[in-house]
């Protein structure tokens, strides 16, 4: 098999300082400073520990790397899907792979192989900092090799260093087998995360139990996160949930005011009695009377017997009126009458029927704005905003993007019947750069939709959860050769490789551009400018220039 090309799918984006290998965040660090790492880790933690460490940190490695193998080179011959694990373990700098024996049978599942490699940047860091030794040290490199055959085959691979220039031999080689068949056991338990000291566990247990007394988990029921605006709303909150005071949650739509206003009442002493919700904006102005308050039979056309009001049906609970500030005036008439003497009166009755309501408001308008243009009654206003609280918008507590996003996948996740493991790199990223002008609710319907397009027992990627593409804002990006140019798709870097690959004309090919495209807009140079995404004085300037130089030649 030819070598897959892996630099058509490499992508550095120097303005937001991030380098992507397809859906992969990748970094560019100096093999120094891992050296240095490594050497902490040894001192540290000692060499069994550090050993084991660096091997699982490979092994995490090797596993993204066969999911990207797959992804990147579709179906084809598996052993050739195969190759490409040690094509990526070149290309990202790490060493030169090269298979020299494989025993393979796809069918069965059975797997022996043995690699070579040169150019190992971790013997060369080790021997640097602790010289030969007898002890083979390629650990993150065994570890990758590992884990990108297990993925694989669904079975647990190792691979062991049989030699290794660390131990003063002429190359490093390591040989893989499916771990029950390797004889030292001893260094197959180090690919489980279990060597954690006693006192390390109980000490994470006694800080678990801790946070919990304080109240510092990272869920709080339904409201989920750890951002300072979001602990300021939530701290809010919490001191008003089990006291009579009518609460006013002011925020953007789909913050979750609905959301706060559930947690509100069930954290209440009213938790046992109902919650009662009105959208005050979805019923019209000429039923919304009727809805609230009741109505007695007859009162009018169509009344042919008498009905509870939402505050009757809310007695004893929380009414949550949501888009208050889009009552009517004789709406807010009435609910003020309300809260002033706790009792309601039916529409065409004259008698009045005693509540026991605690209010909550919500609304996404500034309720000052509507009493200065006369829309909201002012002593309205004050009844309801004793205890005004603030919802942040999203943007403004993008640290609790992935923590909200674990808890709607785990919410998705058995509704259709799949097994999530996250988000890839990419599709994280590109969650905390959008400005979520829908809040939550606009969050939860994207990964509900990633949930649904992801593969089951696989990740949600990008075009899962925006299946137009982020818009950029000015990100460059680096492509073949190290060239820096604007950001492009897979489709258009492949059509300008091919382009470069024989003798190519760019002056020729703009003119055939700028022709077709004024062809296609049947002359319009307006037209035909939007189509390159040009202006229409920088088309006519080019085209102008383009016919002189052809002429010249």
């Amino acid at each position: 098999m030819e070598q897959f090309n892996l630099r058509s799918h490499l992508r550095f984006n120097i303005e937001e300082g991030n380098i992507w290998l397809d859906e992969n965040r990748m970094l560019l660090l100096h093999a120094s400073a891992l050296g240095a790492l490594r050497k902490e880790l040894i001192q540290s933690l000692g060499l069994k520990r550090a050993k084991g460490l660096l091997l699982r940190m490979g092994f995490e490695s090797g596993q993204r790397d066969a999911e990207l193998a797959r992804k990147l080179t579709g179906t084809g011959e598996p052993f050739d899907v195969f190759r490409v694990g040690p094509q990526l373990h070149a290309f990202e700098g790490l060493v030169k792979a090269t298979i020299t024996e494989a025993d393979i049978d796809w069918d069965k599942g059975t797997f022996f192989g043995t690699v070579d490699w040169q150019g190992s940047w971790e013997a060369e860091s080790h021997i640097q900092l602790f010289g030969i030794g007898t002890e083979a040290a390629c650990w993150t490199l065994a570890g990758y090799a590992s884990g990108y055959v297990t993925r694989f085959f669904n079975r647990f691979v190792v691979f062991r260093e049989e030699l290794c220039l660390c131990c003063g031999d002429d190359k490093c080689s390591i040989v893989g087998k499916p771990a029950e068949e390797l004889d030292d056991q001893e260094y197959v338990k180090l690919f489980k995360p279990d060597n954690i000291d006693l006192e390390i566990r109980e000490l994470k247990e006694e800080v678990s139990s801790l946070r919990e007394s304080l109240g510092l988990q990272r869920g709080r029921g339904d409201l989920v996160g750890e951002s300072q605006a979001f602990r300021s709303a939530f701290n809010l909150l919490e001191r008003a949930a089990d006291s009579p005071i009518n609460v006013l949650l002011l925020g953007e739509t789909g913050v979750g005011k609905e959301v706060f206003a559930h947690w509100l009442h069930k954290h209440s002493s009213r938790a046992e009695q109902p919650f009662i919700a009105v959208n005050c904006s979805a019923i019209p102005h000429d039923l919304i009377e009727s809805e609230l308050f009741g109505v007695r039979k007859g009162a009018f056309t169509g009344a042919e017997e008498s009905r509870r009001g939402r505050f009757e049906r809310a007695d004893g609970g929380t009414l949550f009126l949501d888009e208050i500030g889009d009552l009517s005036p004789s709406a807010q008439v009435k609910l003020l009458r309300v809260i002033q003497t706790g009792e309601v009166e039916r529409l065409g009755d004259d008698k009045t029927i005693k509540v026991n309501v605690r209010l909550v408001a919500a609304t996404n308008v500034n309720l000052q704005d509507a009493i200065a243009s006369g829309k909201f009654r002012s002593d309205l206003y004050y009844r309801l905003s004793t205890y005004p609280v603030h919802i942040p918008p999203l943007r403004d507590r993008k640290s609790d993007i992935p923590l909200l996003v674990d808890a709607m996948i785990a919410k998705y996740a058995p509704v259709y019947s799949k097994k999530i493991r996250g988000l890839s790199e990419k599709a994280a990223h590109g969650l905390l750069e959008y400005d979520w002008p829908g809040n939550v609710r606009e969050l939860e319907n994207v990964i509900e939709r990633g949930v649904l397009l992801a593969p089951d027992g696989g990740f949600i990627e990008l075009d899962h959860v925006f299946i137009s593409g982020l818009e950029t804002q000015g990100g460059v990006e680096v492509g073949k050769e190290g060239i820096v140019s604007s950001q492009a798709s897979e489709q258009e870097v492949r059509m300008a490789e091919k382009l470069l690959e024989g003798s190519f004309d760019l002056g020729r090919h703009e003119l055939m551009l700028m022709d077709m495209a004024v062809k296609k807009a049947g002359g319009n140079l307006t037209h035909a400018a939007k189509l390159l995404g040009v202006s229409r004085r920088q088309l006519a300037y080019r085209l102008k220039n383009s016919v002189e130089k052809s002429r010249e030649r």
